[in-house]
């Protein structure tokens, strides 16, 4: 049982750190704030960009979740 939690629980800690990596950066300089600020004052997002973001609310759940359940069962 620990070793499959603790299995589940780097996957979801390897996917979370990939899908922060792989999403576009905010801002690039003074050009990227004026455009970034834009984009977010329009909701403009890219289609990657939007499942991108998705998938990172949902691997941080998982892993707040799972670090809930190792702390519990895992003593």
């Amino acid at each position: 049982m620990e070793i499959f939690l603790m299995i589940v629980y780097v996957l979801i800690c390897l996917g979370l750190i990939a899908t922060v990596l792989l999403q576009s950066g905010k801002s690039a300089g003074l050009s990227g704030s004026i455009a970034g600020g834009a984009e977010t004052f329009f909701g403009k997002k890219k289609g990657i960009d939007e499942k991108l973001a998705r998938y990172t609310e949902l691997l941080a759940v998982g892993f707040l979740a799972m670090s809930i359940i190792m702390m519990v069962f895992l003593k």
